[in-house]
């Protein structure tokens, strides 16, 4: 099993007229294969930074990060990413975006084309493959680079904000969608959001993260994921343990907003 072990990590920023930011400060934490994680914080608390580094866009200054028995020093299609907004080739065919990673490693045309095909009925746009991304929806958009990621065969999925920038119903369906992927394709999952409804949804494991420097402040172990695979997720927020964690979690965050806000008004 390759685990995902983040081993006591820490991020600084140096500034240019001196002094520097203390984004994450030994932040440790090992995730097992097929692990779904929500992370969770107020603004300035490092999660972005955390998705980075784990990415390999960022190299921490202390510590370091494995997957298996590899060290993650840079990109590799063994962590993929998807972005708020899908960072896909707007000029090219739905097809073609989701194709892009098994063109670059040179894959024969019939086995891309049916890797292709699959993952499209999977995401519900096999009816679109042949439109181009400028032509859909946001959550379409989505769709395919949820598709696009699956394409290169990670295993482990970053998510920075992924749905974010979706209207609610269209948010709810894509909730569901990364479930199901989660649930029938067993990747690891990391998945970075502002809403607590949606961490909890979302999160088999929750972190909750502090700032100033960022690190892991509180961790749940939850059963609204695998309780959300296949239902109505509305049923799910509807649970009494659900609501009581929801205004838990809210009140935690709020506190740490107040002192913050507090800290920069002196």
């Amino acid at each position: 099993m390759s685990n995902l072990v983040i081993d006591d990590v820490s991020m600084r920023f140096d500034l240019p007229g001196g002094g520097a930011v203390q984004a994450l400060k030994n932040v440790s934490l090992t995730l097992k294969q097929g692990e779904l994680m929500s992370v969770l914080g107020p603004s300035g608390c490092g999660k972005t930074t955390l998705l980075n580094i784990l990415a390999g866009f960022l190299a921490p200054t202390e510590g370091k990060i494995k997957l298996g028995d590899k060290r993650v020093t840079g990109p590799s299609p063994e962590r993929g990413m998807v972005f708020q907004q899908g960072a896909l080739f707007e000029w090219m065919s739905v097809r073609d975006n989701v194709g892009f990673g098994p063109s670059m490693k040179g894959m024969a045309q019939k086995q891309k084309r049916e890797i292709v095909d699959h993952l499209l009925d999977v995401v519900g746009l096999s009816q679109f493959k042949e439109k181009a991304v400028y032509e859909l929806s946001g959550g379409m958009q989505q769709r395919v680079a949820l598709a696009r990621c699956l394409a290169n065969e990670p295993e482990v999925i970053l998510m920075d904000e992924p749905l974010g920038a979706l209207d609610a119903l269209t948010r709810e369906k894509m909730q569901g969608l990364v479930l199901k992927l989660w649930k029938e394709t067993g990747k690891t999952v990391i998945l970075i959001t502002h809403s607590v409804e949606e961490a909890l949804l979302l999160g088999e494991r929750l972190i909750v993260m502090a700032p100033r420097p960022g690190r892991i402040h509180r961790e749940y172990n939850l059963p609204f994921a695998d309780m959300g695979v296949g239902r109505d997720l509305r049923e799910v927020k509807k649970h009494e343990d659900f609501g009581k964690r929801r205004e838990e979690i809210l009140s935690m965050i709020w506190e740490m907003e107040e002192e913050i806000m507090g800290g920069a008004e002196q």
